[in-house]
C-alpha cells in the first residue's frame, strides 16, 4: 500500500527583504511547497504579536505561513517625521470626514504588503490582516484583488468616522501623557493597555502580557513609528468606498465584547464587502486569546479551503 507524503514543514525562518524601498524583516514557516498565507498585524504591534499556537496550527494545515514588521515597528526600517502632526488634532479631523496630513497612509501600507509579496516571488496569497492590519488587508485586496486569493478581516473596521468610539476609560489611557521612554514606564503602560482591550471572557495571565511587552521593548521600540501609525490611519478615512469593490471571498471576524473597535465596526465591513461572512465570537476582546487559536485556525484555515486558490 502506497503511503502519503507528508508536506516538507520548515521551522520558523527570519530573514530581511527589500520592498517598496524599504527592509522588511520577515518571518516563515510550515510548508514552503503549500498555498502561501500572509499575516498582517495591528498599530504599534510587532510580528511577534502572533501566538506561536496560530502560526504553528496554520503550518500544520499545509500552509507557507508568512508574518512580518510593518514600516515603522519591530527590525523593519523606520521612516523619518516630515510631517509633525498634532495627533488630538488629527482625530477631530477624521471624526468630522477631513482628512489630516500625515507622512504616509494605510495605501502605502497596503502597497508596501503588495511589494513584499512580489519580493517573497508570491503570485496570489490568502490574507490574514488584525485590527490596522485588516483594513490594510482590506486595501490590499481592493487595490490588488489578483494577489489575493482569500481575505479574512479580524477586530478590524472601515475607518468611517460614523462609527461608535472606543470605551471613554480606554481613549484616556491612550490620551495620557507618556511618562518616559525607559523599559519600566514603557512596559507599565503598555500592560496597561492590553488589560483593557484583552477579552474578558479569555483573559490572558499578567505573566504571559508583561513577557509580550518586555520581548517586544527589547527586540525594538520606537514611539515615533506609532504615531506615524496613528497618523496613517486617521489620514486614510473612510475605506468604505474602496472595499464596495472588493471581488474576492472575505471573512469577518469581530469579538463581541472588543471595547476598542466595537463589534458595529466588523458589522459595516460585513455590510460594505459584497459577499462577505460575518463571524462574531462571543467573549472576545481585541486580542488573541490562547483559549480560542484552535478557533481562529479552523476559521481562518476553512475560509481559504473554501476559496478558489
Amino acid at each position: 500500500m502506497q503511503q502519503s507524503l507528508r508536506p516538507v514543514v520548515v521551522e520558523p525562518t527570519e530573514y530581511f527583504i527589500e520592498a517598496n524601498g524599504l527592509k522588511f524583516c520577515v518571518e516563515e514557516r510550515g510548508n514552503p511547497n503549500g498555498p502561501p498565507i500572509v499575516l498582517i498585524m495591528g498599530l504599534a504591534c510587532q510580528m511577534i504579536s502572533w501566538p506561536e499556537s496560530l502560526l504553528n496550527g496554520l503550518a500544520a494545515q499545509g500552509y507557507r505561513v508568512i508574518r512580518f514588521d510593518n514600516r515603522d515597528v519591530g527590525l523593519t526600517d523606520k521612516l523619518q517625521s516630515h510631517v509633525r502632526v498634532d495627533i488630538r488634532l488629527a482625530f477631530l479631523f477624521h471624526k468630522f470626514g477631513l482628512k489630516p496630513r500625515a507622512n504616509y497612509t494605510l495605501h502605502d501600507m497596503a502597497e508596501d504588503t503588495a511589494c513584499l509579496m512580489d519580493a517573497l516571488g508570491i503570485d496570489q496569497a490568502h490574507v490574514v490582516g488584525v485590527s490596522m492590519g485588516g483594513m490594510i488587508a482590506q486595501l490590499l485586496a481592493s487595490h490588488y484583488r489578483h494577489k489575493v486569493a482569500s481575505l479574512t478581516a479580524m477586530m478590524s473596521s472601515t475607518n468611517s468616522a460614523r462609527l461608535p468610539l472606543p470605551e471613554f476609560s480606554l481613549m484616556l489611557k491612550l490620551g495620557a501623557p507618556a511618562s518616559g521612554h525607559h523599559e519600566k514606564a514603557v512596559v507599565k503602560r503598555w500592560i496597561r493597555f492590553w488589560q483593557a482591550i484583552q477579552s474578558p471572557e479569555y483573559p490572558t495571565s499578567l505573566a504571559d502580557v508583561t513577557g509580550l511587552v518586555e520581548a517586544m521593548y527589547q527586540r525594538n521600540y520606537c514611539a515615533g513609528g506609532t504615531l506615524r501609525q496613528l497618523q496613517a490611519i486617521l489620514a486614510t478615512g473612510s475605506l468604505e468606498q474602496a472595499i464596495s469593490r472588493i471581488q474576492v471571498p472575505t471573512l469577518v471576524i469581530h469579538g463581541s465584547c472588543d471595547p476598542l473597535l466595537k463589534p458595529a465596526c466588523g458589522k459595516a465591513i460585513h455590510r460594505k464587502v459584497p459577499g462577505a461572512r460575518f463571524k462574531l465570537v462571543r467573549g472576545l476582546g481585541h486580542d488573541l486569546p490562547e483559549a480560542l487559536v484552535p478557533e481562529f485556525v479552523s476559521m481562518i484555515d476553512g475560509h481559504a479551503k473554501d476559496s478558489v486558490f
